[in-house]
């Protein structure tokens, strides 16, 4: 079941980049602008260490412990129909890269309604969540100190490029 699971999250991301780069090559013909591509490879390592880190400690510790597993899961369950909320709500805009149409407003629907940047908030529990379904406690603290510390300096970019976009 957990390596069904482990496979899942990977396809889904796999998937999502395609998506973020689908979307990407649309926004940019339609003259849209990339900001913060100096951070952006941090990310690219972060999260694929995340996964390579998850395994690691799995198979050393080799913990099971199903009850907590179920409250995690159903979490995590949460935490993925949000993230399709947010990527559904962008629609084209969506993306793993800071990429602004200079013309366009902001969205102000669905989860942005309510939150700023819910899609790092989303994030930014995963890095909790998913390592705690596969028992990766260390990998839960050491990538959510990193995601933290590149946040930071990410929305700070993403700001800067929204404000720029409303000029």
């Amino acid at each position: 079941m957990l390596k069904i699971l482990f496979l899942f999250i990977i396809f889904q991301r796999l998937a999502e980049v395609l998506i973020a780069k689908r979307n990407e090559k649309k926004l940019k013909k339609r003259g849209a602008i990339e900001f913060g591509k100096e951070h952006y490879k941090y990310f690219i390592i972060l999260h694929s260490t995340f996964f390579i880190s998850i395994i690691i400690e799995n198979t050393f510790l080799q913990v099971m412990e199903f009850g907590f597993f179920t409250s995690i899961f159903i979490i995590f369950i949460i935490l993925q129909l949000a993230r399709v909320w947010v990527i559904s709500t962008l629609g084209e805009r969506w993306n793993t890269k800071i990429i602004v149409l200079p013309t366009e407003k902001l969205v102000k629907k669905g989860l942005y309604k309510y939150i700023k940047h819910p899609n790092y908030w989303i994030v930014t529990m995963e890095l909790i969540i998913i390592p705690f379904l596969f028992h990766a406690y260390i990998t839960a603290l050491i990538f959510s100190i990193c995601n933290f510390i590149l946040l930071k300096v990410r929305i700070k970019e993403e700001n800067k490029a929204l404000l720029h976009s409303l000029e």
